[in-house]
């Protein structure tokens, strides 16, 4: 027997895709994936990428997932911390989620609304410092995935000083599966083939989080849905400290030199969504604007892969003192 772990919340998008990476993974058995409305049915009927897979979706209750080493929650916002709550305090949780994320309870409020359910450990590896502080925690609050996009394009160059934290504009296109896999009419096919729109313009709710983690103290965000089912793309632009802008890609390079699942693009490459596809990676690629001289930073990841499941799993080897690529692939699935 390995490591027992469970999925809550197994019959979305990102549910699926975690069920995907824990049947692959050396190190980890699945002992309960649970549901709300599928609960009762077969995975591979709601899942049929997932044939093969004997299991059925349980209830969505502490009993039934009490009994795993780790728990892996993938519920709505705001679903999370009653479960969290009723859980043993020995069962280790990643929450997919965004209940846990924010440190600021008035953030919370504003962008979420109801009450704030405190702060657990950050879950982004890349992040000083966060690698130990994942590893040692029993609770962790994974990324959105347009905050991971636009976090490892922009933290280093602020850290670094060579970017303005007060003026930072972030432009982000998303594939249809970020927003879930309930029915909407926008998400329908004829609605969104041919078409990109943007929507939640100058409210949307990664903002808080993007600011706390990256360090950003002024930030412009504008996501646009794409007709593709996964994957982000975000440029995200800042003003340069000094008369002289620095070299930002020289600066992301050094920052991710040990960072398995980042990759700096070599000169003149750029990122685009499809190259990430099913694998946990970032590609990054940076210049400096010839005419506004901002920096401009390139972000491509699969939001279900590092913005969501191979993110969480990621986290989740860090808690269980498994090397952090274990289970996940640095390539992309192409054409």
């Amino acid at each position: 027997m390995g490591i027992r772990v469970a999925v809550a919340g197994a019959s979305g998008y990102a549910g699926g895709e975690l069920l995907r990476l824990i049947a692959g993974h050396p190190e980890l058995d699945l002992v309960a994936a649970t549901a709300h409305s599928q609960a009762g049915q077969p995975v591979a009927a709601v899942h049929p990428q997932l044939t093969g897979l004997d299991l059925v979706f349980g209830r969505t209750e502490p009993a039934v997932l009490a009994d795993a080493d780790l728990v892996f929650l993938a519920l709505p916002h705001g679903e999370s911390a009653a479960l969290a709550a009723a859980l043993p305090d020995e069962v280790r949780l990643v929450d997919l989620g965004a209940d846990h994320r924010l440190t600021d309870a008035a953030a919370w409020t504003r962008y979420y609304g109801g009450a704030h359910a405190g702060a657990w450990t950050y879950g982004l590896p890349e992040l000083p410092g966060q690698r130990a502080a994942i590893a040692a925690a029993t609770r962790v609050a994974a990324t959105g995935c347009y905050a991971v996009a636009t976090i490892l394009a922009l933290a280093p160059l602020l850290a670094a000083g060579v970017a303005a934290p007060h003026d930072v504009v972030v432009v982000a296109a998303s594939g249809t599966s970020g927003a879930g896999r309930s029915a909407k009419a926008h998400l329908l096919g004829s609605e969104v083939m041919g078409d990109l729109s943007p929507y939640k313009v100058g409210a949307h709710q990664h903002v808080p989080e993007i600011k706390q983690a990256s360090g950003a103290t002024g930030l412009s965000f504008t996501p646009v849905l794409a007709p593709m089912p996964r994957g982000i793309l975000a440029t995200v632009t800042a003003l340069p400290v000094g008369d002289t802008p620095a070299d930002p890609r020289a600066v992301l390079a050094q920052a991710y030199a040990d960072a398995p699942f980042v990759h700096v693009l070599p000169e003149g490459q750029w990122p685009h969504t499809a190259a990430t596809l099913g694998g946990n990676s970032c590609h990054l690629q940076a210049t400096v604007d010839v005419d506004s001289g901002r920096l401009i930073v390139v972000s491509a990841i699969d939001n279900l892969g590092k913005g969501a499941a191979g993110q969480a799993v990621q986290c989740a080897n860090l808690m269980l003192g498994l090397p952090e690529t274990t289970g996940l692939s640095t390539h992309g699935v192409a054409p």
